[in-house]
């Protein structure tokens, strides 16, 4: 199976003009065919659906709440953890430059090619279509969000922790990168040297690894 069609099996959707994802999956430093555009449309299709979504599942909240809901679904951070728990990196085109940076995509390239993905379902298929993929995507995401408001990440955390003890910002390193390209798991270190502390975390993306680790040396101090 090529990658294209391996994506397409991951996101539930068989487009009929393969060049829409073709493109939705190209960054700018690939070459002038790129998703940007895919990405504007993209955006605005997500943040109606998360609307939609939203505006049903909590008719007794006021449009503040809501909004703050919506932004927390469609944020940098939720789109490409979405993107990697998808396989994105494996299918995305990048230029050489980019691939230099190292082994790990950009959370920013991630998020804005799965946007793109969702333009390029909307142009091929329509609402419906781009409504049912998005909903399925952000399933689980749906169903955790919490009206009164998502609770602050463990890195966030972490970091204000130290901050309010004086102390220095953790350092993170990838500590290995394991599995095939389209399936790369990555372990990730937290070091608080100041504290002595130091704990581990594995995930589909260095983010999310790294989330893993902070949970964990949070946990080992007590907090």
């Amino acid at each position: 199976m090529n990658r294209l069609a391996d994506f397409e099996a991951r996101i539930g959707y068989r487009f009929r003009d393969a060049t829409l994802l073709e493109q939705a999956l190209t960054h700018r430093s690939y070459g002038s065919q790129h998703n940007e555009r895919l990405e504007f449309l993209g955006d605005s299709v997500l943040g109606c659906i998360m609307a939609e979504a939203l505006y049903a599942r909590f008719p007794a909240l006021s449009e503040g709440e809501l909004t703050r809901m919506r932004a927390a679904l469609v944020r940098e951070e939720a789109l490409s953890d979405a993107a990697s728990d998808l396989g994105a990196a494996a299918a995305i085109r990048l230029g050489e430059g980019e691939r230099a940076r190292g082994t790990d995509i950009r959370p920013s390239i991630l998020a804005d090619a799965l946007e793109a993905v969702f333009g390029a379902i909307f142009v091929d298929g329509g609402y419906a279509a781009a409504r049912e993929v998005i909903l399925a995507v952000y399933a689980a995401r749906l169903e955790r969000i919490e009206p009164q408001g998502p609770r602050k990440d463990p890195k966030t955390r972490l970091q204000e922790f130290l901050q309010g003890q004086q102390k220095s910002r953790p350092e993170y390193r990838v500590v290995q990168v394991r599995g095939a390209a389209h399936r790369q798991t990555f372990d990730v270190e937290c070091v608080v040297a100041e504290l002595g502390a130091r704990a581990t975390g594995s995930g589909t993306s260095r983010q999310r690894a790294e989330q893993q680790a902070a949970a964990a040396l949070l946990e080992s101090i007590g907090q």
